[in-house]
């Protein structure tokens, strides 16, 4: 019998990005706002300190910030013809648990999505004719546009600090940024960080070859920076361990770094740490949320009713709750219907490894200090001869100089012992990596349900992830890989290593954390979970809010338009819903 606690007015699951910007904007409503975060409670002292964080065997490798499979796992498969199989190791993505969330150990690549991603059905099929489309290829139009979310882009930016150089200010195009971006109402917050020795050498094999390389949009900071909040940052002392660490400076964005310094002081918030929440509890009609069930640590479980529920959590963890809690159809992979796990995508990357005689010092880094072309990215270039829809950015990064994980060697290189260290001596110092960056692609086959075998520590099925690349991801891989190697040949290099995306999917290696779709949003509820305002069609008084929205994967990593939508779901919340409590659409 679960244990029935004192109501709140919203509960967020979860306690993350996208939970920070909603409990710092509710409650400035004046609402009692309550977190349940399921990991364990951060700070930036004492956890994030610069001589305890950047342990590389500790957090990169043994993965000390991120969710723990014996306590929280899905199981997985390629295909519906196959039995998925618990993940037992979380190798191709690493989701975050505990406060802070994904936030914590990103990177602080923070992009802007292209105007025509929010309508990527609608344009292609007006561009290209709707036969372009396979029959299986499931992408749809977001229900919003990119002039609906640009000022709450504005926002995220201004947040979390964001170092860069414009491309498109108020339609006024700049050649120092990038010139295929959406228009914009003013320029980055910060200059952008200083070029490490891979960028410029990025930037002079690409301009040789006509494209147009621009500093990458950084969320480390290049300048010290109180941001709109009066949140003091620290300027990036480009250490090199961002992704999958946390920040002991407060020069990379997370929530500790830019918004809980505030959110924290406030009486009508409150947080709670460890819970597991495993349900939203509707009321009879099925219509209307009550609150949500959790269990602790301790493994006791409460009820915490609230008038508003907001979702939170990890792209995977929200569309677990909805079909947990019976929050929208099922989708049917079969029949094509339904709408609660439909068009789970993902990032497919690649890479082209060069050796060549110039020192690089690896050792200045920052986890989103790069230059990058978007020539091939989106709509940018005519996709008629290719025939395939999307594409994705190319660039150099300088995330740092980790001697586990950060290094290349040539293919002939002996794989131990003397010739190995030798090789490794040799090429430490002067190796770089080219990566591209490409968009997924909805597709019929890959979804996420309950699992019908495996169920976890509380007797509730597991979520399952049917999942592959399919020929439209192989083959805009290839394209993008092949520009890659372009411009790694451009460097003029002693040797390359083109590194493409094999068949099939695999969950071994680590690719990227980038998982979408799921509850995703629309403007038709056959189609959608949520509405354009991330509120769910089927039980108005709950929101969902994360990378779980998308429709399909654009070719940009998706923290910034996930932050983007938190403010525009957030303003939503409070110009319309708590006015009128209801849905915002009428059907």
């Amino acid at each position: 019998m679960a244990t029935r606690l004192n109501p709140v007015d919203v509960v967020l699951v979860g306690f993350g990005w996208t939970a920070s910007i909603i409990a710092q904007e509710l409650t400035d409503e004046g609402l009692q706002v309550l977190a349940l975060e399921r990991g364990v409670d951060r700070a930036t002292v004492p956890d994030f300190s610069t001589t305890h964080i950047q342990d590389e065997l500790r957090y990169a490798v043994r993965g000390g910030l991120f969710q723990a499979p014996v306590r929280e796992t899905l199981s997985f498969r390629n295909t519906r013809d196959q039995t998925a199989l618990p993940m037992r190791h979380l190798g191709s993505f690493r989701p975050g648990a505990g406060v802070g969330g994904a936030g914590v150990h990103w990177n602080g690549q923070t992009w802007r999505f292209l105007p025509d991603d929010f309508v990527l059905r609608s344009h292609t099929e007006e561009r290209y004719g709707a036969d372009f489309i396979a029959p299986d290829i499931t992408i749809q139009d977001w229900g919003v546009s990119y002039d609906d979310l640009e000022p709450y882009y504005d926002r995220f930016e201004y947040l979390c600090g964001v170092s860069g150089t414009a491309g498109n200010v108020g339609g006024s195009l700049r050649q120092e940024g990038n010139p295929f971006e959406g228009a914009r109402r003013r320029d980055y917050p910060l200059p952008p960080l200083e070029r490490s020795a891979g960028s410029l050498m990025f930037d002079k094999a690409a301009r040789e070859l006509g494209y147009h390389p621009f500093p990458a949009p950084a969320a480390n900071t290049s300048r010290p920076y109180k941001n709109p909040l009066g949140v003091q940052m620290g300027q990036c002392t480009y250490c090199g361990f961002c992704e999958w660490f946390g920040c002991g400076n407060n020069s990379k964005a997370s929530p500790q770094s830019t918004i809980l310094p505030v959110l924290l002081k406030k009486d009508n918030f409150s947080y709670r740490s460890g819970c597991d929440v495993m349900r939203v509890k509707l009321d009879n009609t099925g219509k209307k949320a009550k609150g949500v069930l959790y269990r602790d640590l301790e493994g006791r479980e409460y009820e915490q009713p609230a008038q508003l529920v907001i979702l939170c959590a990890f792209a995977h963890h929200n569309v677990h709750l909805l079909l947990l809690s019976g929050i929208g159809r099922p989708y049917d992979p079969v029949s094509g219907t339904g709408v609660t796990g439909r068009n789970y995508a993902y990032q497919i990357t690649s890479s082209v490894e060069a050796f060549v005689d110039e020192l690089i010092n690896p050792y200045m880094g920052a986890g989103a200090l790069g230059q990058a072309i978007d020539e091939f990215n989106t709509d940018n270039f005519d996709h008629g001869p290719e025939g395939f829809i999307g594409g994705g950015y190319i660039a150099l990064w300088t995330t740092g100089g980790r001697p586990i994980t950060q290094h290349h060697l040539p293919k002939d290189a002996p794989k131990w012992g003397a010739g190995w260290k030798k090789a490794m001596s040799e090429n430490y110092l002067k190796s770089v990596s080219v990566a591209t960056h490409g968009s997924v692609v909805s597709h019929r086959g890959a979804y996420l349900d309950l699992d019908p075998s495996y169920k976890d520590a509380y007797g509730n099925p597991l979520l399952r992830l049917t999942f592959d690349f399919h020929d439209n991801d192989y083959r805009m891989s290839e394209f993008l890989t092949g520009k890659a190697e372009g411009i790694a040949k451009a460097m003029k290099p002693r040797s390359i290593n083109v590194n493409k995306r094999k068949k099939p999917y695999s969950i071994v290696p680590y690719q990227t954390t980038h998982n979408t779709g799921g509850a995703i949003m629309g403007d038709d509820p056959r189609t959608s979970v949520v509405n354009r305002y991330l509120q769910s069609w089927d039980v108005p008084n709950v929101f969902v809010v994360g990378a779980c929205n998308f429709p399909q994967n654009a070719g940009y990593n998706p923290t910034g338009t996930v932050g983007a939508l938190a403010f525009w779901a957030a303003d939503a919340i409070r110009k319309m819903y708590l006015k009128n409590p209801g849905p915002l659409i009428q059907t």
